[in-house]
């Protein structure tokens, strides 16, 4: 709990530009320069690259799952939002070697649109997660195209991809109406989970850790999300609980691919 605690409280300063001789991304790579004069400037290192939309052979176009007889799990985060509590969760999976998926909602893009490629330069995997976060299995036909659309839209323009899932929102399953709709958009699976952590109900970060190490299998897809204290202060035991049982977290691509 210390831990995560001083990485919220590290971000936050950074964003707020305390620390002049740090990068003020936490997460952000860089190499040394020396300029004429002989100073030594920081080089942004090379931008990950973002990917298109995952097409996993043989699989469902709706992923709960991995494969069982592997030794990799999803952590997957609904991206929405405090940036200074992304951006402290994003470091503490870098710091343990893990990668995580975001599925980011779009109005949350448009506030926060430097959060797409702090994703994408961790390494990490992103995605889209409707507009407005509105019930998308209760909206008639053009109403839930629009909200998969526009997010789509968003973050072709923020990455050059309409990024690489999509996930339903307030929803674990889409409806076959949506799975087409998201088809027509350009995402060829919809991806759901089969571990829901609850950490969106704020239980504190013993509870998340407890339900998420309690149900994770291998191959397992889990539903997290970002703007939670208390996940940030529950993401490092969780990670340590998967390599204890000899798992590791990966992107979801790199799980079903």
């Amino acid at each position: 709990m210390l831990r995560a605690a001083a990485s919220v409280a590290a971000a936050g300063a950074l964003v707020a530009g305390c620390d002049p001789d740090r990068d003020e991304d936490p997460g952000a790579r860089h190499t040394r320069r020396a300029s004429p004069s002989g100073e030594s400037h920081p080089v942004p290192a090379p931008a990950h690259a973002a990917r298109p939309p995952t097409r996993a052979s043989g699989l469902p176009v709706e992923i709960a799952h991995g494969p069982r007889t592997g030794h990799a799990v999803a952590l997957t985060f609904h991206g929405r939002g405090d940036p200074t509590l992304a951006r402290a969760l994003l470091g503490e999976a870098e710091r343990a070697g893990a990668r995580v998926t975001v599925l980011a909602v779009g109005d949350w893009l448009d506030e926060q649109p430097a959060m797409a490629r702090r994703v994408l330069d961790g390494g990490h995997e992103l995605g889209n997660h409707t507009m407005h976060h509105r019930n998308i299995c209760a909206l008639p036909a053009a109403e839930a195209y629009a909200e998969i659309s526009m997010c789509a839209d968003r973050l072709r323009a923020l990455t050059g991809t309409i990024g690489s899932w999509f996930r339903p929102s307030q929803a674990q399953r889409a409806t076959d109406l949506v799975t087409r709709l998201a088809r027509k958009a350009g995402y060829p699976h919809v991806l759901s989970y089969d571990v829901d952590s609850h950490d969106a109900d704020d239980p504190g970060a013993p509870a998340v850790q407890r339900t998420v190490l309690d149900s994770v299998a291998p191959g397992s897809v889990v539903s997290l999300h970002l703007g939670h204290a208390g996940t940030v202060a529950a993401l490092p035991p969780i990670l340590d609980g998967l390599r204890r049982r000899g798992l590791r977290a990966v992107t979801t691509t790199e799980l079903v691919t």
